[in-house]
């Protein structure tokens, strides 16, 4: 059996609490292999706002823009914060995607050329994963490299 080192790990983050677990998860495996890092954080597209506007008469939705601006400015400081928190690693790379988030992180991954993925899961079992779906479960499906998701029970 070869020894694998993970020299690329791309740290797929939210605003959710238990992403606390997946980022000491991943100092403790940067320090351990003198990894460079990778962070990603993804908005999902703006959905256009109906405010003000009447389909019986023609009027579109419309996307305000600075929604988009606020949401991306937002992810950027979080992510330069968590950034900081990497100073034992080579690199610390930081992105801020917005689209598919599993299809963002899978898209990243590849690009980045990342040895090892880790994300957190956030739990959801019965209709709500039903309905929803799970992210780490759909990126675990399509990764071309291995997968950590730290479980999301946030006790």
């Amino acid at each position: 059996m070869s020894n694998h080192r993970f020299n690329r790990i791309l740290l797929a983050v939210d605003d959710t609490p238990c992403t606390e677990k997946a980022i000491a998860y991943a100092k403790d495996l940067v320090r351990e292999f003198g990894s460079s890092l990778a962070v990603v954080t993804v908005i999902p597209p703006t959905s256009p706002a109906s405010y003000g506007a009447d389909p019986l008469l023609g009027q579109q939705p419309i996307i305000v823009a600075e929604v988009s601006e606020i949401q991306q400015e937002a992810a950027q400081r979080y992510l330069e914060e968590i950034g900081s928190e990497f100073a034992g690693a080579q690199e610390v790379f930081l992105f801020n995607k917005v689209g598919n988030v599993r299809d963002e992180i899978l898209n990243t991954a590849a690009e980045w050329t990342a040895d090892l993925i880790i994300m957190g899961s956030n739990g959801r079992t019965g209709f709500e994963h039903f309905i929803s779906g799970s992210v780490s479960e759909s990126v675990i499906r399509k990764a071309s490299c291995p997968v950590l998701v730290v479980p999301g029970k946030c006790d």
